[in-house]
Order: structure tokens, then C-alpha cells, then sequence
């Protein structure tokens, strides 16, 4: 009679699928939080606020967002163990990843703005800021919160990878939350 049960992922195809999981819900909060920076940037622009500091307001009201939902769903089934040390990392790091979208901001309006004032626009504004700087500052924040804040305390003898020890065991996601049909 022939196995008709459904092959076991290899280690690899494992941590690759728990890796996507985790990154959909990251996007997951991230697009909600994002949707709230938005908004809250244009309200602001559209008040009269400067730039910058319209940008820093709506990013720390986001970052909130971002903390909580990735905190309580992307990674809750990592470490918890010091919510003062994680509120404070993630905080830190998310300074880092403003820092990278007010570089693409202020370099755009009033770097670039000097040369083509179409660049100083609303419009030029959202592109710079709100496009091409959350998405570098994504890429930083998910490798960031992922390696410093919500960190996985798995013993690389429990991994079932063969990996014994080094740097990538620290990063490599249990296989447990995998658990979806899809």
C-alpha cells in the first residue's frame, strides 16, 4: 500500500515558510501603521506643520501602533521576558529607521527641492518621504526588531536543524507557529 501522507518539510523549507509567515503579519502591521502615519502626516502638512516635524509626530503615534501589534501577534511566540528593554529597543530602533526616512525627506525637499522646486510639492513629499523612506527604513526596522527586540530564545539543539552553534542560530525561527494550511 503506497504513503499517501504528505511529506515532511526539510529544516530549510521549515524556517523559509516560518520566515514568510512572520514577515506577512510584520506587513500586516507595518500597512496598518503605515495607514496611520500617512494620514496623520497629510492632516498635519495640511494644518500648516512643518515638514520634519509633521513627519516625526506621525512616525511616534505609528511606531505605537507598530510596537503593540508586532509585539502581541508577529512575534509573540518569541521571548517576553522585559517589556521596559523591548519598548525601549524597538523605540531606539525605530529612531534609527525615522532617521533613514527624514535622510530621504530632507534630502529630497531640501536638498534636491534647492535645484527643482517640484521636489518641495506635497506630492514630492509623500513619494520621498512616505514611499521611498519607510520602504529602506522597513527593510532596516524588520532585520532590527527581528535580531534586537523580538528575539528567539530557541536552543539550537531544539531547532532540529543540525546547527550547533553560531550566528544564525540566534535568528532562526521555531517551526512551531507554522501551523496554517496555506
Amino acid at each position: 500500500m503506497p504513503d499517501n501522507s504528505t511529506p515532511q518539510p526539510t529544516g530549510l523549507r521549515t524556517r523559509f515558510r516560518a520566515l514568510i509567515h512572520e514577515l506577512s503579519k510584520f506587513g500586516t502591521v507595518g500597512a496598518i501603521s503605515f495607514a496611520i502615519d500617512l494620514a496623520i502626516f497629510n492632516v498635519l502638512l495640511h494644518a500648516g506643520v512643518e515638514t520634519l516635524v509633521a513627519k516625526t509626530i506621525s512616525t511616534v503615534i505609528a511606531t505605537t501602533v507598530a510596537f503593540t501589534g508586532n509585539r502581541f501577534w508577529t512575534w509573540r511566540h518569541r521571548a517576553h521576558d522585559n517589556m521596559a528593554r523591548q519598548y525601549t529597543m524597538f523605540f531606539v530602533l525605530n529612531a534609527i529607521g525615522l532617521g533613514i526616512g527624514l535622510s530621504c525627506l530632507a534630502i529630497s525637499h531640501y536638498g534636491l527641492g534647492q535645484i527643482w522646486p517640484a521636489l518641495q510639492t506635497p506630492l514630492a513629499d509623500n513619494i520621498s518621504g512616505q514611499l521611498v523612506g519607510t520602504a529602506v527604513g522597513t527593510l532596516f526596522r524588520f532585520w532590527s526588531y527581528r535580531r534586537f527586540v523580538f528575539r528567539d530564545t530557541t536552543p539550537p539543539d531544539q531547532l532540529g536543524t543540525g546547527q550547533s552553534s553560531g550566528r544564525h542560530a540566534a535568528n532562526v525561527v521555531s517551526p512551531a507557529p507554522v501551523r496554517d494550511s496555506a
